[in-house]
């Protein structure tokens, strides 16, 4: 057995389950769950029907690559939205559609890092524990770069010694970040691409809240568009992973991809070719067309600021909580210790949340994530309404 397995933290919801198990919810409240970032908005007609269209298709192997439309519609699409001008992404070698970007950026670690005792994957903190785990599967260590109110939640990377730079492998980002919603600056990208090019490592951006932003806000800057504005179109050391999940609420189609330098994109691809994890091609039907249409995205956006516009008004002046750049997570900070607050929330209000704590590591003595809670806005306004007038309530009581 592979003994690495031991090294695995449970999921932050298994830890939410052992934290809540001997907790009664109040009787008197319906459950109203903000813990599980998994999208409640409908998801869009066309894409089910074109899903449906192709069925026939259940019966044809599909190709790791995908089929050229897609990796074709999934090219165009980044290079209207990220200003990366036409012709500038090559789907037949800077595209590959994966099932989903949880198991795209495991893979594309094992793929990417030589197992060396010094060799490190380095990521924010808070994080996607995907990352963490990829790491010590992969043989190296996890390096976790605290993102806090006083960096504005994005890793102070003139802080990080050569030291670790010189034995980091690969970077991950997450752009909007999760939990926090932080987006990273255009200067602060390519500081990262300049690191990468002295240092030699990989920057795997994970841009999976790219498109839930304010409607009339700007949209989030991504990688590729740091490196196309300094002319770099072969994006190298760059790869950026996006997923159909939050963009288009369709989280169980596990559909997403990742685009960039196709030098590591083709190592990458032939891993994937003995992994087994070939997109449906009924599935890459409807994702190509997900991709071609923005007015359901645009509607999606729409729907998550009147729930931001409504919570935040309800909790102002009783929580210390901030609108976040984009993504559909509150992070706020909690008036008790984060598990304390999420275990009473849920037995006297019947609101459910995941304590700070649970999605951070304690580096040096301290958690970046302690003292606070991650709150997703996927329910129905209404619900979310609801939850946020509980959790003033509750934050009264005390």
């Amino acid at each position: 057995m592979n003994t690495d397995l031991q090294r695995l933290q449970p999921y932050p919801f298994e830890k939410l389950r052992a934290l809540l198990k001997d907790v009664v919810p109040s009787p008197a409240l319906r459950p109203i769950s903000l813990s599980i970032g998994e999208p409640k908005h409908p998801s869009p007609p066309f894409v089910l029907e074109t899903l449906t269209r192709h069925l026939d298709q259940a019966a044809v192997y599909p190709t790791t690559a995908g089929i050229p439309a897609l990796r074709e519609g999934i090219a165009r699409w980044l290079e209207q939205r990220f200003q990366l001008g036409a012709g500038n992404v090559d789907a037949a070698t800077q595209v590959i559609p994966v099932n989903g970007t949880r198991e795209a950026l495991f893979s594309f670690t094992q793929t990417m890092v030589r197992r060396d005792p010094n060799g490190l994957v380095v990521s924010p903190n808070p994080f996607y524990q995907i990352y963490e785990g990829a790491a010590f599967l992969a043989g190296v260590e996890p390096h976790y770069l605290p993102c806090d109110a006083s960096n504005g939640f994005i890793p102070d990377f003139d802080d990080v010694p050569s030291s670790i730079w010189e034995r980091c492998q690969v970077l991950f980002i997450c752009t909007p970040g999760n939990p926090t919603g932080a987006v990273m600056p255009l200067d602060k990208l390519q500081q990262l691409i300049a690191l990468a090019d002295q240092y030699d490592f990989v920057i795997a951006s994970d841009e999976c809240y790219s498109e839930i932003y304010a409607p009339q806000g700007q949209a989030p800057v991504g990688l590729l568009e740091a490196c196309a504005a300094m002319g770099r179109f072969d994006y190298a050391r760059c790869v950026v992973f996006h997923s159909l999940s939050k963009r288009s609420n369709l989280p169980g189609l596990r559909s997403g991809f990742v685009a960039g330098d196709a030098s590591l994109l083709q190592p990458f691809l032939t891993y994937r070719t003995y992994h087994g994890c070939a997109m449906p091609v009924q599935t890459q039907h409807a994702s190509l067309a997900a991709w071609q249409d923005e007015r359901h995205v645009e509607d999606n956006r729409a729907q998550y600021q009147a729930k931001f516009d409504a919570v935040l008004d309800i909790l102002d002046g009783v929580m210390d909580v901030e609108r976040p750049d984009a993504g559909f997570y509150l992070w706020p900070r909690t008036p008790l210790d984060d598990q304390t607050f999420t275990l009473r929330l849920l037995a006297e209000q019947n609101v459910a949340v995941v304590p700070g704590s649970f999605l951070s590591r304690e580096v040096d003595g301290y958690n970046p994530g302690a003292g606070r809670v991650r709150m997703a806005l996927v329910a129905p306004l209404e619900d979310c309404i609801e939850a946020a007038q509980r959790i003033r309530s509750f934050i009264g009581s005390l």
